[in-house]
């Protein structure tokens, strides 16, 4: 084995591992060109629960940087982490605009599903969790999820308003619907055509197509006066809990709470495993490097990530682009830290972004949370109509709760009726019950 010549080598295991310096800073650069879309993607969404866009802006890029040097210095993996896609959602439509939850008693529940998750982690409850799960309620929150996004995607592009029956599509007599349909179709090719950074890049180009493109009289995109500025942190919020505000709703807010940790803990599961699988990298027992420390930095990420200010952070599958590229240690986290730090000195240009910029990410990233359905065809009745359920809920009353609730619901009553007893574990009993009680309560409150 070679030695190391470095103390930067020696820190991160670079020769050790198979790798170079100069391999694990490109590697970062591809995975932060992949991901970068998430400085303007989570402000557009976060908005929704009234938070200011900049201060939305500067609260993901340090919730980025504090979470992918937990992964960089604590599991020396080429992970990195950012506001995840789906609890961000969740916590701005579903907790804050539909259910009337504050922000500061929403930031708790991220804060409380962040310690479960921890602790979690540094125990062998994960193993048991993940192998206890009903797999059919796994892929439905999954779908659903990818539904929900697509949908708020949909709606901010103007491509869907609001009708007497529902949704409609958008009049193409409007640049702005004319725009948002010509960027969804931009950003769906630049994917498919894996170019470098393709979905930032996307973002960029509808940006400055809206600068010529008007909309009730103004143009879509307005440029700030300076593209450059320190960043200013908002420290009101700063640790924005509410204790009191969550334990006097405790019963409703439970099921959100547990949503959280349970949607953290299968996304971190899933993507790093995906991410560690691609690099190769065996412990002495041949088994891949996913210890305790990778899910311990998960964790601690999202609970930083609440004391800051933003939703839930966990491990980004764009990380998977970078371990391509040849990321094998920390150093590749560590590069994709520091970019998202040199970003910050950006925040004015990023709040130029419009949502329908935007959008056409959201769009895409759902539609991609639905490519497991071509896998379902052998599936039994119980197992298929459960996330099917789950899909048709979230798409007509754009619910995701609800949706949750009624396919946890459905896959019970089946198994039951077909007398699967042996697959009715207590913690799919314990959920249903959580569940039923959450929609007696919501119910009684308009929710």
């Amino acid at each position: 084995m070679p030695t190391p010549t470095s103390r930067l080598d020696r820190l991160f295991h670079i020769t050790a591992r198979g790798s170079t310096p100069k391999q694990e800073v490109v590697a970062g650069l591809t995975t932060f060109g992949a991901m970068a879309y998430i400085m303007a993607v989570n402000p557009a969404i976060m908005a929704i629960a009234g938070l200011p866009r900049h201060d939305m802006i500067i609260t993901t890029i340090a919730a980025a940087i504090c979470g992918t040097l937990l992964m960089a210095f604590g599991a020396n993996l080429p992970i990195a982490l950012a506001p995840a896609m789906s609890s961000n959602a969740i916590f701005a439509v579903t907790v804050v605009h539909q259910m009337h939850v504050s922000p500061a008693i929403a930031f708790t529940m991220i804060l409380l599903g962040g310690l479960a998750f921890t602790i979690l982690s540094l125990t062998r409850a994960r193993q048991r969790i993940v192998q206890g799960f009903p797999l059919p309620v796994v892929h439905g929150i999954q779908f659903a999820i990818g539904i929900f996004i697509a949908r708020i995607g949909m709606t901010t592009s103007g491509l869907v308003t609001p009708a007497p029956d529902g949704l409609r599509f958008g009049s193409l007599q409007d640049p702005a619907v004319l725009l948002g349909l010509a960027g969804l179709l931009l950003t769906i090719v630049i994917w498919r055509l894996r170019v470098p950074a393709g979905l930032l890049l996307a973002i960029l180009l509808i940006t400055m197509a809206g600068t010529f493109v008007t909309s009730g009289g103004h143009p879509v995109t307005t440029w700030p006066t300076r593209l450059m500025d320190w960043p200013n942190y908002p420290t009101h919020l700063l640790f924005p809990f509410d204790f009191t505000g969550f334990l006097s709703h405790l019963p409703l807010l439970i099921p959100i709470t547990l949503y959280f940790l349970i949607s953290d803990f299968f996304d971190a599961t899933g993507t790093m495993m995906s991410v560690v699988s691609r690099t190769g990298l065996k412990d002495e027992n041949g088994k891949p490097v996913l210890g305790r420390a990778a899910f311990a930095a998960d964790g601690g990420a999202s609970i930083i990530g609440s004391c800051l200010g933003t939703s839930t952070v966990s491990a980004y599958i764009e990380s998977l682009v970078g371990a391509e590229a040849g990321g094998r240690t920390g150093l590749t986290a560590l590069t994709v830290a520091l970019l998202f730090l040199a970003s910050s000195l950006f925040w004015p240009l990023i709040t130029a972004i419009p949502a329908i910029a935007t959008a056409p990410v959201l769009i895409l990233v759902g539609l991609n949370m639905l490519r497991g359905l071509t896998t379902m065809g052998d599936l039994t009745a119980e197992d298929a109509l459960t996330p099917l359920l789950m899909i048709l809920v979230t798409v007509l009353t754009g619910s995701f709760v609800l949706a949750l609730a009624l396919g946890l619901i459905l896959y019970t009553t089946l198994l039951a009726a077909t007398r699967q007893f042996s697959r009715l574990t207590p913690m799919l009993l314990g959920l249903d019950v959580i569940f039923i009680v959450y929609l007696v309560l919501a119910s009684r409150m308009g929710a």
